[in-house]
């Protein structure tokens, strides 16, 4: 198809309609010239079509369809392969149902435990989120089914979401919110990113030009449209100078006719907006010209694959005693509604009308477990004959597993949470439990971190997150060893909410939201902080062990223009198959930057036999190394020696190596009147011109002998003298040097420096 002669021929008034929704799922057609009608649907973790009562929050009915684990789950896999074979059957999904691009994924970084969409963004680091998102988005889109990562960005708040300005500085964007985007266009090149609602430093993301054109398209190379989140165009004519192309939903004409207006006053170059046309078209066609809906939808075979997955999410948090996994001749107490009613996905845009679920209950039938209701997820309570009949389960069972973890209510799209904690009733329920049965394990269904009370009166938690529509038979297939954990978190789970990082801020005042904690976000800002938490990023057991060694470099030394190959042995010492996850992390030399203590920079998850033994490699470039530099506006290395640390989590790193890495590009200096000795003298070259000065300057803070003891005098002179030399601004020469030096040599000294 010729996309730019069929532009050609359309009228301003088509032009302008086709940046616009035909309704709430469509894009417009232009009969005339036989330009199709496309549709997309919610996602990310399977699909919301909804045929008619469309809406944005999943209140309304849709088609049944297969729920896959949510985003929190799949992330704690820390399994590119595995999620982008997730990404394979929503697009055979989504080729069956003719829906040419799905609504995800969704990787906005978990900056508080607080986010009411926490359960639907994969991580707190950005490096794991683009990683995760990049495989998905390649699985869903090797089936010609476009994806919508979004939303772009700086979106870790439901609070005021539509109005609300996100105000960080640049390098904590570059750093932090951006990464997961940027690794994802340039390694998989989604079809079409979505913006969010919010501002970025006052602007609307859904209008912000260096947003959408300057950093998305020319830095990153984004080939695609850029849609709004739903509702969240403001000023459309500046939604199409900023390279906001496609308008969702349908604005009923009213936005169109602005833009045919802006045409002809002027204000909008033709040219601009036939851009944004072009990019809408080349999407449509991508879709309709491969469009296959002969394609089988076996939902059945997705369900399993749902549990599949859901087994390798979960996160075996604590294993005290080696309590599971379970046997199966063991009398065994299932506990707690969401046993017999699993929690198993998010509330909002992502829910999904599960065809089937399977809970642990009904998968346990065979095998002697009893059930005990314990509370209402619905009501909030735990009524004192549920608690007694619990703790008379509990006691007639060898092992007591209470499943708990938030309901529906407590996170969902539109809201945020007011705190960390779990109901009190479930709390309650576990520690009855616990003291009854002192064989007591917890399996968690939530889909962000919770406070937890009862840590140590219990012996064993796993954390299943919202494993999607089949998570009860992955929860007894791992209780039960039928499948070994090996999920990792991909979050920090802090021990109180008030230790997070952007505890004060979160949530802002008014409509401004400040990310003070700048690029410190979970475990950068903990492990910075040395800060105790309840488990640390990257943490997960397994029934078996894993022994890390022989850590090797390709290199001692290179300069940040080559690549560095780490490469580590993995083995299995137990008597389990089992999986591993090695975890690389950077950590850099003490600069005057402050920079997080380490960053993950790779990981590779491997299976391993018992007894069996793997090389695992990872490649480090540039960026593995640099920060962004605010005066450069680019990536920067700071020549140094970094350490190379390699473990299972970001606080069990068993083996560090060193390289030597020099940074090519130097940074500007200019000095002026206001600059101090020190940061002078820090620039050799800049070091050996000062030197002339450095004598008058020294002499001039010398005491007189004849007026200050031998004592004041050998200290000023000696580190005191050195230090208040250091912080002088060039300037004070003229004040205290007596008349030795004049500000013409001072400028002197200044062209000398600054040539």
């Amino acid at each position: 198809m010729d996309i730019k002669a069929l532009v050609s021929r359309m009228t301003l008034e088509e032009k302008a309609g086709l940046c616009s929704g035909l309704d709430f799922w469509h894009t417009k057609p232009v009969e005339r010239l036989g330009i199709p009608a496309t549709m997309v649907s919610d996602g990310p973790h399977g699909l919301r079509k909804q045929d008619d009562k469309a809406d944005h929050l999943g209140v309304n009915e849709s088609i049944k369809a297969v729920c896959f684990p949510a985003a929190c789950a799949t992330a704690a896999s820390f399994d590119k392969d595995l999620i982008r074979g997730m990404g394979e059957a929503i697009g055979d999904s989504c080729q069956h149902e003719s829906l040419s691009v799905v609504l995800g994924p969704a990787v906005n970084i978990k900056r508080s435990p607080l986010c009411g969409r926490n359960f639907e963004y994969f991580s707190e680091d950005p490096y794991l989120a683009g990683k995760m998102s990049a495989s998905y988005i390649q699985g869903v889109q090797s089936r010609n089914v476009g994806t919508s990562i979004k939303h772009f960005a700086a979106n870790s708040q439901e609070h005021r979401r539509m109005s609300s300005s996100s105000d960080a500085d640049e390098r904590t964007l570059r750093e932090i919110y951006f990464p997961a985007f940027e690794i994802s266009v340039k390694e998989a090149q989604p079809w079409t990113v979505m913006c969010s609602y919010n501002r970025i430093n006052g602007t609307y993301a859904s209008e912000n030009k260096w947003l959408l054109t300057d950093v998305l398209r020319d830095e990153w190379g984004f080939e695609g449209y850029v849609m709004s989140d739903w509702g969240a165009t403001a000023d459309r004519v500046l939604g199409i100078l900023a390279g906001m192309d496609l308008e969702m939903p349908s604005s009923g004409g009213v936005n169109d006719a602005k833009i045919v207006e802006a045409v002809k006053s002027g204000k909008l170059d033709e040219a601009d907006l036939d851009k944004c046309v072009e990019r809408i078209l080349n999407i449509v066609y991508r879709f309709t010209e491969n469009a296959k809906p002969e394609t089988p939808w076996d939902q059945e075979a997705q369900h399993e694959l749902s549990a599949q997955i859901a087994a390798e999410c979960m996160v075996l948090l604590k294993n005290e005693d080696a309590i599971l996994p379970l046997r199966k001749d063991d009398d065994i107490a299932f506990i707690g509604e969401f046993a017999a009613k699993p929690r198993y996905q998010g509330g909002g845009s992502s829910h999904i009308n599960a065809f089937k679920t399977t809970s642990a209950v009904e998968a346990a039938q065979g095998l002697k477990v009893t059930y005990a209701q314990g509370y209402s997820a619905a009501k909030d309570e735990a009524t004192d004959a549920q608690i007694a009949e619990a703790v008379a389960a509990a006691k007639q069972a060898r092992i007591a597993v209470v499943f708990a973890g938030l309901p529906d209510a407590y996170e969902s799209e539109g809201y945020d949470r007011t705190h960390m904690r779990m109901p009190e009733c479930q709390n309650r329920l576990i520690e009855a439990v616990a003291e009854a049965n002192p064989n007591t394990v917890v399996v968690l269904h939530n889909g962000s971190p919770v406070e937890m009370p009862w840590l140590d009166k219990v012996k064993g938690v796993l954390e299943a997150y919202l494993g999607g529509q089949a998570v009860g038979l992955a929860t007894v297939r791992v209780l039960f060893g039928d499948a070994n954990p090996c999920g990792h978190l991909a979050e920090t789970f802090p021990k109180k909410l008030s230790d997070n990082p952007s505890f004060l801020y979160y949530g802002g005042e008014g409509n401004r939201t400040e990310y003070r904690e700048g690029v410190f976000v979970g475990y950068r800002y903990y492990d910075r902080k040395e800060m105790d938490v309840l488990f640390p990023f990257g943490h997960g057991l397994s029934y078996t062990t894993f022994e890390y060694s022989n850590l090797r470099l390709s290199a001692d030394a290179i300069d940040d223009t080559g690549t560095l190959t780490a490469t580590v042995t993995v083995k299995n010492t137990g008597s389990r198959a089992g999986k591993a996850v090695a975890q690389l992390y950077v950590a850099a030399p003490e600069m005057d930057v402050l920079r997080p203590v380490r960053e993950l920079k790779g990981f590779e998850k491997v299976h391993l036999e018992p007894g069996e033994a793997k090389d695992v490699s990872f490649t480090l470039d540039k960026r593995s190394f640099a920060y962004w530099n605010e005066t450069l506006h680019d990536w920067h290395v700071v020549s140094g020696k970094y350490a190379i640390q390699i473990g299972a989590s970001s606080r069990d790193l068993p083996l560090c190596a060193a390289v030597d890495v020099t940074g090519t590009a130097a940074l500007p200096k200019h000095y002026d009147m206001n600059s101090i000795f020190m940061d002078i003298l820090a620039d050799p070259r800049a070091a050996e011109i000062l030197k002339p000065f450095i004598s008058k300057a020294a002499s001039a803070l010398t005491p007189d002998p004849d007026e200050a003891s031998s004592a004041a005098t050998e200290a000023i002179s000696g580190e005191m003298g050195a230090a208040m030399l250091n912080y002088m601004p060039l300037r004070t020469a003229l004040s205290f040097s007596g008349g030795q030096v004049s500000e013409a040599q001072i400028n002197a000294l200044l062209e000398a420096l600054n040539q």
